[in-house]
């Protein structure tokens, strides 16, 4: 059995639940970390019995470009085209944490770049992987909701997401570049593309910088119109962190995904309850379930698609129409308009 060899690059809060992931999956090892701060990577490397670590991404590349099959870049935001490049002039397969990057032409150019440099790149956005979302979408596409005509697509929580990520307060840009690049591509997953856009923010937590609530209604091109809500300044009398709540409607019905992973088929005979719990594994954080089992079956399926078995889903072509709804948001909230794709 061939074992591919990948590098990570970044090894933050993220990047301990990412190499889990992939060592739920046989046939990949992690030979090379990389992190501005050496003592974290070393610390990383440790832990999953990785020899070679290292604070210049250039000198990981250069000694270890020969033997790799691909790098995952779990850094921030702002390095994530830089890294994809300097990846990529190497002619190495891209996996990149989500959101692409902060501004449409940036994740355009990465994308360019990987494609003119033959190598191919993904985009790790676990969010429609989870079990819950895809057992919703098994669902739908049995039609006994008929045709579909609204949706409600909602993450609200009052988890305090900044005791574990502190860089997030700093972002001018937040929950529509965290969440948003989510919660709008698992839009997409289960309804399409949208043709038109309009949106509203606000700052609630004057400790941050950027937006905190946003609500985006979403018109797609196939007539449903999908609302999908964002908020980390919710005050519920029963917490979802981190479960996105999803509701559609249909002519024939209504099919809710409700707290715990309960799915509700409604109608005019009555309703059906079932569940998808996502399958658990002994190191996922409990309040993290849902999104850490999902990072197992993510990777699986870009694997897949490095070893040629597959298409994968989450590709940088396809993460460019998540990107366009991202910052389409944006310039909808700050000009007050709708926007037409």
């Amino acid at each position: 059995m061939r074992i591919y060899k990948f590098a990570v690059l970044g090894t933050g809060f993220w990047s301990g639940y990412q190499l889990a992931g992939w060592n739920e999956l046989k046939n990949v090892k992690p030979i090379a970390f990389y992190n501005r701060s050496l003592d974290k990577a070393k610390a990383l490397a440790l832990k999953h019995d990785v020899e070679f670590v290292y604070d210049n991404v250039d000198e990981l590349l250069d000694q270890h470009a020969a033997e790799l099959d691909f790098v995952d870049i779990i850094t921030d935001v702002n390095t994530h085209a830089i890294f994809t490049k300097k990846a990529a002039a190497r002619g190495l397969t891209v996996i990149c944490q989500k959101p692409m990057s902060p501004s449409w032409e940036t994740s355009l150019a990465m994308v360019e770049t990987c494609k003119a440099a033959n190598v191919q790149f993904y985009i790790h956005e676990n969010f429609r992987f989870q079990a819950p979302v895809r057992k919703l979408k098994e669902i739908l596409e049995y039609g006994v909701i008929g045709k579909m005509f609204k949706a409600n697509v909602a993450f609200c929580s009052g988890f305090p997401v900044f005791d574990n990520q502190p860089f997030l307060k700093d972002l001018e840009q937040f929950i529509i570049t965290d969440i948003g690049s989510h919660v709008l591509d698992i839009s997409r997953f289960l309804f399409g593309e949208a043709e038109s856009l309009y949106c509203h923010t606000a700052r609630i937590n004057l400790d941050i910088r950027g937006e905190d609530v946003a609500n985006v209604l979403l018109r797609m091109k196939n007539g449903i119109s999908c609302f999908v809500e964002m908020s980390y300044a919710t005050i519920a009398e029963q917490e979802s962190f981190p479960q996105t709540l999803i509701t559609v409607e249909g002519e024939k019905g209504t099919i809710q995904l409700l707290h715990n992973y309960m799915i509700k088929i409604t109608t005019r005979k009555g309703t059906v309850i079932t569940t998808a719990d996502p399958k658990p594994y002994p190191w996922m954080d409990p309040e993290y379930a849902v999104v850490h089992s999902s990072i197992v079956d993510c990777n699986r399926n870009i694997l897949d698609s490095i070893m040629g078995k597959k298409h994968a889903e989450t590709t940088g072509k396809d993460n460019l129409e998540t990107m366009r709804l991202v910052q389409a948001a944006y310039q909808s909230a700050r000009e007050n308009k709708v926007i037409h794709f």
